[in-house]
């Protein structure tokens, strides 16, 4: 387990809309404000994208990433954190629950989808954290570790 303490910062509230894709939005948002870590709840609605929707087989590393299509647009809620990436910039690593005509997909939003409309996105910033995300070398993701340097 890996644990860091912080401090709650600034509260953002935004309205994505048409033209807004996810995860580029909040991505964009977080490094024209020098948030650099954050818990990001968000609802609305989202289309035109794909969803990680689990690995293949969990037993072989790395892993390969099943990938669902969302094509037409669904009613969405999400969650995510945000963290420096690799070369410090903000990741966000955000799941969402899609839904449509009684069907439901969840997975993470990494692969991009657009907003459709309206994405209500509440970002609550993290001070004093001394946590980013590094590439993994066995599973290739970008997991939370202690910064180095």
């Amino acid at each position: 387990m890996i644990v860091s303490e912080g401090r709650l910062g600034r509260v953002f509230v935004l309205r994505l809309g048409d033209g807004d894709r996810l995860p580029d939005a909040i991505e964009d948002f977080a490094r024209t404000r020098g948030v650099e870590a954050a818990l990001v709840a968000a609802l609305g609605g989202l289309e035109n994208g794909r969803l990680v929707t689990g690995p293949e087989d969990g037993r072989t590393m790395p892993p390969t990433a099943m990938l669902t299509a969302i094509d037409a647009v669904h009613e969405a809620a999400a969650v995510g954190t945000l963290f420096p990436g690799p070369d410090g910039t903000p990741r966000l690593h955000m799941h969402a629950a899609l839904g449509r005509k009684g069907e439901t997909k969840t997975g993470c939003v990494r692969p991009g989808l657009d907003v459709w409309k309206i994405f209500e996105v509440v970002v609550i910033e993290i001070t004093g954290t001394d946590l980013a995300r590094a590439k993994d070398p066995e599973t290739g993701f970008e997991l939370l570790g202690r910064k180095h340097g």
